[in-house]
């Protein structure tokens, strides 16, 4: 979900990007729309079948592999991918334009990540009832099944994995939390934070909880929701983040207070730069997600959808595993050596 470094399967061989031609297409004032011929021969109908993939920015890192993981997929299915991505996350008129143009275009599918999960459906709708197959990734839509699928990672499950850590890692101490969270209503966001405080096991409007901000996921506005938390409770002494990036501003934060090694920060996400961020104790510990594997399954099913009309249906979990090098007991975790050989596939 979100800036700074954002498996096709959890094997230690991470995907290298292939090299594509890109050529300008048709698109709104809003996005940029490219596409990626077809590589090797595709079998049957879904030879040169077209596949959008709409992500939140084109700038994340996340969404950069969650790119090259659909570029890979498309190669050697031998259908087209046309892409396209906000100006910012939250840029739902963008989404909206982007799912107008690639309809128009004739796609056979559209695989997206969802900015404002409510607010894009009706442009969905209108998609899949002129018989687009619309696959949502990373993020679902609210409801879900304004989708025909989902393809991503368990979210709750992922902030329950840190928060069940930060729980052991405290040790009985008495937790003064702070969240640094994405923004109001985004569902990833949400269940993150949401499945946090399950696996810390306190309620939302539990005392310990002495401060929560947005960041929308940015570096830069992690570190000034650090400032506000430290300001208005500089006594915590855990940090819950949506991302790496967030933690990363927070950690800036913290340690321009003499606070970095007396605060235990747990992230989401398990992008390269995160992980080496936990290698180097900048991180206690983060759940690593797959968005290569997301947006190669994706189109997969896309390539399937055109050859023998069979949609894919319902959730899939791409899987997500907590990387730390300071096991708690109680929580099963990977090492930042697994972390840095499958970090996002």
């Amino acid at each position: 979900m979100n800036p700074q470094e954002w498996l096709m399967s959890r094997t230690p061989h991470p995907l290298r990007s292939l090299p594509w031609k890109l050529c300008a297409c048709a698109g709104a004032a809003a996005l940029a729309l490219t596409a990626c011929g077809p590589g090797a021969q595709g079998g049957g109908s879904a030879a040169g079948a077209k596949v959008g993939l709409i992500t939140k920015t084109d700038t994340n890192p996340f969404f950069v592999k969650m790119k090259e993981g659909a570029e890979k997929a498309a190669r050697t299915a031998g259908v087209e991918l046309v892409s396209a991505a906000g100006k910012f996350d939250g840029d739902n008129a963008g989404q909206v334009t982007a799912v107008e143009n690639m309809v128009a275009s004739g796609v056979k599918g559209i695989l997206i990540t969802p900015s404002d999960s409510k607010a894009i459906i009706p442009a969905l709708e209108k998609a899949r009832a002129k018989g687009v197959l619309v696959i949502a990734l990373d993020s679902p839509t609210e409801p879900q099944n304004a989708t025909d699928a989902l393809f991503a990672t368990d979210n709750f499950k992922a902030g329950q994995l840190i928060g069940e850590y930060a729980k052991a890692a405290m040790k009985g101490k008495q937790a003064k939390i702070a969240t640094l969270d994405l923004a109001p209503g985004v569902a990833v966001g949400v269940q993150r934070h949401n499945g946090f405080l399950k696996g810390f096991g306190v309620a939302g409007n539990d005392p310990a909880v002495v401060c929560s901000q947005d960041t929308a996921g940015d570096q830069s506005k992690g570190q000034t929701a650090m400032e506000n938390c430290l300001q208005k409770a500089p006594d915590l002494n855990v940090v819950y983040t949506i991302n790496e990036p967030a933690a990363l501003g927070a950690h800036t934060a913290l340690k321009a207070k003499g606070r970095d090694k007396d605060v235990l920060v747990v992230s989401v996400d398990g992008g390269c730069t995160g992980t080496r961020a936990v290698k180097e104790g900048k991180i206690a510990a983060t759940s690593q997600q797959y968005p290569l594997k997301m947006a190669q399954q994706g189109v997969q099913a896309v390539a399937d959808y055109a050859k023998n009309g069979k949609k894919a249906t319902g959730y899939t979990d791409t899987g997500v595993t907590l990387i730390t090098d300071r096991p708690q007991d109680g929580a099963a975790s990977q090492t930042t050596a697994f972390g840095l050989e499958n970090c996002w596939g």
